[in-house]
């Protein structure tokens, strides 16, 4: 990645939201000493809570046997597999052998639901979470992940819409906590105005964040714009100032 974008974005960064978290950064990459590797689970892990690592600087490197859940192996692109009895397990479960997680109201609906949802193979066996600072000139990074609270969120959210005519140039999906942050972008990367997704509303993985806290992820093509964007949107008025003064003072 440019060094120089890097530096940029910090310095803009700490300007308009002051003392807010870096993001994260993920690409796949075929060297297992990409990152720090991590154990695999004895059970189920929420490969969400392990993205805390990567939050507070530590290189995190994933393959499949990493990665604790089904929904995890599928929304990073390692398998195109589902549970068995899926569309019971996402709504109304199956009494005494399946407990359901009533996310949908039937089975049915979850079966229409995956028959157009879209899927994608990872390019490579591992995948790589570092955190902005730590982005080597080597690396290239697919998409930037946020973890913020509402006023942050609201400052990028208005950010990418900020050269952007289409009103839905943030989409909030439906989705697994892990998809809305890997999957989604990954499949948008390309796309001629690719999207950034509002994430972290999954039931089940919500206790992997705080309480306050949100997802926000980008396509590196479409953040690439938003740093260029910063110095002349609504981040240099008054009407921000107001805002960031709240960041800085809710630290």
């Amino acid at each position: 990645m440019d060094t120089a974008l890097k530096q940029a974005f910090i310095e803009r960064w700490a300007k308009y939201f002051p003392g807010e978290e870096l993001p994260i950064t993920f690409f796949y990459s075929n060297d297992p000493a990409s990152g720090e590797s991590v154990p695999s689970p004895k059970g189920h892990r929420c490969v969400v809570s392990l993205l805390t690592l990567a939050r507070r600087g530590r290189d995190i490197c994933l393959d499949v046997e990493a990665v604790g859940c089904s929904g995890g192996k599928r929304y990073f692109g390692f398998t195109s597999d589902l549970m068995p009895n899926f569309e019971y397990f996402l709504s109304c479960g199956i009494p005494g052998q399946l407990e359901g997680e009533r996310y949908k109201k039937s089975p049915e609906m979850v079966r229409a639901l995956m028959a157009n949802a879209a899927t994608f193979t990872a390019p490579a066996p591992y995948i790589v979470f570092k955190r902005w600072d730590r982005v080597a000139e080597s690396d290239e990074p697919v998409a930037v992940i946020f973890f913020v609270r509402p006023d942050v969120l609201s400052g990028l959210f208005t950010l990418a819409g900020f050269d952007e005519v289409n009103p839905n140039a943030v989409a909030a999906p439906f989705g697994a906590g892990c998809g809305t942050i890997v999957q989604y972008p990954y499949l948008e990367r390309d796309a001629e105005c690719p999207r950034a997704f509002i994430g972290m509303f999954d039931v089940s993985a919500r206790p992997c964040v705080s309480a306050d806290i949100l997802s926000f992820a980008t396509p590196m093509k479409k953040f690439v714009r938003m740093i260029a964007n910063m110095d002349e949107s609504f981040l240099i008025t008054e009407s921000w100032q107001r805002v960031r003064e709240r960041i800085a003072k809710s630290r």
